[in-house]
Parts: C-alpha cells; sequence; structure tokens
C-alpha cells in the first residue's frame, strides 16, 4: 500500500480545516512527530470520507467505527483504537462540527445518568466524589435483575445488605466506606424519584473503624524542604514551586488547584477565584508569596497554548495539569524533600492546623478551608492539644 505525504493536501470534506488543525495542534504542544503523526490521520480519514462522497454530516461514531477497521485492513500500524481519534475529534468539537454520542442505552445506564446529574446539580457534590458515587450505583444496578423497574420496586434491605457484603471482601476500609456512601446517595435519590417505595438509606450499615485518625499535618521546617526542593531555574521547577506555594498557603484542594484559569486571578484586588465542589465559587485574598510565585511561572515557565487553565503541562499536548497530576507532583516534591510521600490534602491539613495552633478559631477555618459544615472542621480540634488538656477533668482519686 503506498500512503501520500502528511505534506499532501487532503481532498474531501476535511480539506478546508486542515491549516487551521495544525494551528490548532501546535497550540496544544505538538511538534516533529507527534504532529505528523496527526496530520496523517486527518488526511486519511479525509480521503476516506470522500471516497463515497460523505461529509462532515455522516461522521457518527458508527462512522468512524469502520474507519478504524478500514484502517487497521489497510496496514496502519498507528492509531487503530478510539483514543487515537481524540485530538481530531476534539478540534471538530471545538469548531461545533462533531458531537460526541451520549452513550445511554440501557435502563440501568438511564438511572446511572440521572444520578450523576442529580449528583452535581443538587447536591452540588464534586466531580470526584459523584464519580465515585456512580461508580458504585452502576455496580450495583447491574446485579439487579431485569426489569430494573419492578426489581427497584421491591427491593428490601437484605438486598443492600448483601451487596455492600459482597464487595467489602474485596475492597479496603476507604472502598467500603465510597460503596457505603454511594449506597446511601443512590438509594436516598431512588427513593426520591420513585423508582423504589421505600426509604432504604438508612438500612445502609456503618463501617468499623478501629480509631479515628488524627490530621496529620507537616511541620513548617518539611513545607520549606518542599518548596525548596524544587528547581526553579528550570519552567516545571518554576510551575511545581508555584503549585505547592498555592497548596501550601491557601489550603486548595488538588481539583481546585487543576481548576484554577488565567482569568480567576483579580490582581487589583488581590483576590483569586476558587471552582468548588460543584458550582460553588468562591474569592480568597492572593497573598504576596503566592502572587510572587504565580507571576515569575507566567513570565518564565508557563508555555504558549490556548488553554486558560493556569498550570499546564509541560509536553505536549499542552493542557492544564488534571488533579491526577497535581497528586504526583506532591509526591515526587517529599520524595526529593527526603520525606514520607504523601498528596495535596496533607498540606490542607497542615494549614489548619497552623492557623489553630496561631490562635485562629475553627470558624475561621472553616471559612478558609470553605467547609460546608463547622462539622467537618471540627477534627482539627483534636490536634490543638494544649486547649484540649485545659478542658480535661481531673481523673478521679489523682492526687497532682
Amino acid at each position: 500500500m503506498t500512503r501520500r505525504s502528511i505534506a499532501t493536501s487532503a481532498s474531501g470534506p476535511l480539506e478546508p480545516l486542515r491549516a487551521g488543525f495544525v494551528e490548532w495542534l501546535t497550540g496544544q504542544g505538538y511538534v516533529s512527530t507527534g504532529l505528523a503523526g496527526q496530520l496523517s490521520l486527518f488526511d486519511h480519514l479525509d480521503r476516506w470520507l470522500a471516497a463515497p462522497g460523505w461529509g462532515l454530516e455522516d461522521l457518527t461514531s458508527a462512522v468512524l467505527e469502520q474507519f478504524l477497521r478500514c484502517r487497521c485492513d489497510e496496514g496502519y500500524l498507528t492509531k487503530l483504537t478510539p483514543r487515537g481519534l481524540v485530538p481530531l475529534l476534539g478540534y471538530l468539537e471545538h469548531l461545533q462540527l462533531y458531537a460526541a454520542p451520549v452513550a445511554i442505552t440501557t435502563t440501568a445506564d438511564e438511572i446511572v445518568e440521572r444520578f450523576r446529574l442529580h449528583l452535581l446539580d443538587e447536591r452540588a457534590l464534586g466531580e470526584g466524589t459523584a464519580h465515585g458515587y456512580v461508580h458504585v450505583a452502576r455496580a450495583f444496578l447491574t446485579t439487579r435483575p431485569e426489569p430494573l423497574e419492578v426489581s427497584l420496586t421491591g427491593l428490601a434491605a437484605v438486598d443492600v445488605t448483601e451487596f455492600i457484603l459482597a464487595r467489602s471482601t474485596e475492597l479496603s476500609v476507604s472502598g467500603v466506606q465510597t460503596v457505603v456512601s454511594g449506597m446511601r446517595a443512590l438509594l436516598g435519590f431512588c427513593y426520591l424519584t420513585g423508582l423504589t417505595d421505600r426509604a432504604l438509606a438508612a438500612a445502609v450499615p456503618s463501617v468499623a473503624r478501629r480509631r479515628e485518625e488524627l490530621p496529620r499535618a507537616l511541620s513548617s521546617e518539611h513545607v520549606e524542604r518542599l518548596l525548596h526542593g524544587c528547581d526553579r531555574t528550570t519552567a516545571v521547577g518554576t510551575r511545581d514551586f508555584a503549585v505547592l506555594t498555592v497548596l501550601a498557603r491557601l489550603g486548595l484542594r488538588c481539583n481546585e488547584v487543576a481548576a484554577l484559569q488565567l482569568d480567576d486571578i483579580d490582581w487589583t484586588a488581590g483576590q483569586v477565584r476558587i471552582r468548588g465542589k460543584g458550582p460553588r465559587m468562591e474569592n480568597l485574598p492572593l497573598p504576596t508569596d503566592v502572587g510572587e510565585a504565580i507571576v515569575a511561572y507566567l513570565q518564565d515557565g508557563r508555555p504558549a497554548c490556548v488553554d486558560r487553565r493556569l498550570f499546564i503541562r509541560s509536553c505536549a499536548p499542552r493542557q492544564g495539569l488534571t488533579r491526577q497530576a497535581i497528586g504526583g507532583l506532591v509526591r515526587a516534591a517529599s520524595v526529593r524533600a527526603e520525606l514520607t510521600p504523601h498528596g495535596p490534602h496533607r498540606l490542607r491539613h497542615t494549614l489548619a492546623t497552623s492557623l489553630l495552633r496561631e490562635g485562629a478559631n475553627l470558624a475561621e477555618i472553616a471559612q478558609l478551608l470553605r467547609h460546608q459544615s463547622i462539622q467537618t472542621t471540627v477534627i482539627y480540634a483534636k490536634v490543638d492539644h494544649d486547649t484540649l488538656l485545659d478542658l480535661a477533668q481531673p481523673w478521679p482519686g489523682d492526687t497532682e
């Protein structure tokens, strides 16, 4: 088989978009081989669509599956799965010329999708928490016999208990806690929407734990070691220093750092806008050292790209860091500092603990950490040993 050079212009419905696609890929950080591979795929799809006279309006998931099979049959060795089409389809979606299909094919899928929207819109949960609950819901619903409408209507407490007990043999304590929380949310949703005729959320058993762990905070010396471990003479080191400074000084969650955008920083007012759990948007003061770290990154470390998120990957595609990438960044920094590897939430605990020891009250800490309930913040009272000693009652018979 003779393949066309990537320099040869396409001749089908995609041809007018080729130059824009090149510019878009370049803005994403693609260079050399990566750019060549994407353009080769672009030209191949263009020729393949042109042969039967198809246009962009014919580009469906079934047509794309047929194209990938054809690509495999013709002897291509790369980009043979839907994953390989992600950059091209992303560009077409950006131009509103293609819409990814919503795969809802069964009753279980429909319930799961409605449950997901309920978690995000009605309960204002974060994407990560909602994803975990949706995973639990899908696993439970697939164990129910068809038709689901009948089996859910007759759902009993014993069915819920059996499912949780079966999953508990496969998971850690934290994993079982996610299952328990997810099941309570699902059963509440099912009762609210009439899928079940009884409120079964209370029937979900609790998870027994040996002890409730105290928040584990780093010392100020350890925080300094984390920050000083970043090589600020490099673009990556400048970015990592800025990320760590934001985490340590503002106490943000890793998904909140990942969601930060260039437009979220109001340099005039000295504020930064935080996208919290669900649809919540809140402003926090921007400390001087945090602003200086971000400015240094913007001037010397942030690559040019079309993505408006603040912290960007150092390699193609040039997109914003994910929450997983930020977690890996913090763990790598802790290893460089010769500390026990830990995640971003440890810095959030550290900020709250240090503020409490400096005299801040729980209400002030709750406001900074943006807790919806003060009960979430109460856990930090356990680390204030001096105050707890003042409150403690003497042991009967103790003469000291």
